[in-house]
């Protein structure tokens, strides 16, 4: 025999010895396919698009979540330069705060000076006003004085003319 035929009834032997039949086995094949088809389209596609869309979505997520990073990264830098700004104005508010500080200062303390100066030449006018006051006082004073002491020396009552002479000449002797 020849090599193929021994193989054909190997073959043929074997699908016996197995229960293979083949109109049973042709209906089988027919319907693993139809099965196999129904559960392409219906099962297996679905769900590689499910498969699909859901990469998809992580691959956006993934997208965003690294824009969002970068987003977040400049809004620190941002917000850091702000915060930079905010610090030197606030330095430049403080420095004119103390310029303005000084020259209040130097004007309170020249009005100050000026009221002092003010006070102490009222306060000279007033002393000088009192001395004045009090010179005339005791020039009335010694006059009167030296024309009782001259009535009792002289012993007699002297007019109001002598008086008032004895006073005047006292006065120009006193301011001389």
């Amino acid at each position: 025999m020849q090599p193929q035929v021994l193989f054909a009834n190997a073959a043929t032997d074997i699908a016996h010895q197995f229960g293979l039949d083949q109109p049973h086995f042709i209906a089988q094949c027919i319907s693993f396919s139809i099965v196999a088809f129904a559960l392409y389209k219906f099962a297996y596609k679905p769900i590689l698009t499910v498969l699909e869309e859901r990469r998809q979505r992580i691959a956006e997520s993934l997208a965003n979540a690294e824009k969002i990073k970068q987003e977040l990264a400049n809004a620190q830098a941002k917000a850091q330069e702000i915060l930079n700004q905010a610090n030197v104005q606030a330095n430049r508010f403080i420095e004119e705060a103390r310029q303005s500080g000084a020259k209040v200062l130097e004007q309170e303390s020249q009005k100050a000076m000026a009221t002092a100066n003010d006070i102490i030449d009222k306060a000279r006018q007033a002393g000088e006003a009192e001395l004045a006051r009090r010179k005339t006082e005791l020039r009335r004073e010694v006059g009167r004085l030296v024309v009782a002491t001259t009535a009792k020396v002289a012993g007699k009552i002297l007019t109001t003319d002598d008086q008032q002479r004895l006073a005047e000449e006292t006065n120009r002797q006193l301011a001389a």
